[in-house]
């Protein structure tokens, strides 16, 4: 009775893996709609250690108000948002990052909106290697270290 029962165990297991493995008979294999490639961990640590920067360098600049959309200004209103960006380097950076010219205003609301002024600071710093237009702060955090760190895992990830 037990080798009946492991039998027949055993042939739904087969008959479940055939089924899975998209060999029925005369069906379609079944579609994978859900699936996501296998994400490469150097990249993700990569991004993680890029925000984790841009959260730091926002809490130094805004006196420790870190990330958020609440308008802030400095400097009697010529730095704007959490990364203290002037309505000038927006807009030339931001002409630079994708060809896109903003007005004044705009320049205003991506300086305000954490995650766009983010995205461009991360430019500033990592594509162009620019973390000079943070003097203090980029002092304050050892920015230039961090920028040469991830570069060596950069460099790491490229030579496997």
């Amino acid at each position: 009775m037990t080798a009946l029962r492991a039998t027949i165990a055993c042939a739904g297991l087969v008959a479940s893996a055939f089924l899975i493995s998209g060999c029925q008979l005369g069906g379609t294999p079944p579609t994978t709609s859900g699936f996501e490639p296998q994400v490469d961990l150097r990249q993700k640590e990569i991004d993680e250690r890029k925000e984790e920067i841009i959260r730091q360098l926002a809490h130094c600049e805004s006196g420790g108000w870190g990330p958020s959309d609440r308008p802030i200004r400095g400097g009697r209103g010529a730095y704007l948002g959490r990364l203290q960006f002037t309505i000038g380097t927006v807009i030339a950076y931001q002409k630079r990052r994708d060809g896109t010219q903003l007005s004044r205003q705009e320049a205003i609301e991506l300086a305000h909106d954490y995650d766009r002024a983010g995205a461009l600071a991360k430019y500033m710093i990592f594509d162009l290697e620019e973390p000079h237009h943070w003097p203090l702060c980029a002092r304050k955090i050892s920015l230039r270290s961090q920028m040469a760190a991830i570069k060596e895992i950069s460099n790491q990830a490229m030579a496997w």
